[in-house]
């Protein structure tokens, strides 16, 4: 996996990374869900596999700037970073619930 850095991008490139990354694993996360209803399986758990790269993209932006802050280097607040977080919250709990569901929706097929 190559190593997202934070090196030489504006506040709002970072933010727009974050937003970037959460939003295609969120795209791909419901899309998993609509792939299991309409009974392709293994393309839904591909989909959960491709989304979970895209959220380990944007964790390690989200890391970096936690370890910048930690070590005394300020982050600007904005609102566009505030929704870049937002963002990304959201999609980890719909991945935790995707993650949930796909099993107990198999487990019923069977």
């Amino acid at each position: 996996m190559e190593k997202k850095t934070l090196e030489g991008l504006t506040e709002e490139q970072v933010s727009f990374q974050l937003i970037l990354h959460s939003g295609n694993a969120r795209s791909k996360l419901l899309q998993s869900l609509k792939q299991f209803r309409e009974g392709q399986e293994e393309e839904a758990f591909d989909l959960m596999k491709e989304a979970e790269e895209d959220l380990r993209n944007a964790h390690e932006i989200h890391f970096q700037l936690v370890q910048q802050e930690a070590s005394g280097e300020t982050t600007q607040f904005s609102l566009l970073l505030m929704h870049a977080e937002d963002h990304l919250m959201s999609t980890i709990t719909i991945k935790e619930l995707v993650g949930e569901l796909l099993p107990i929706f198999q487990s019923l097929k069977q």
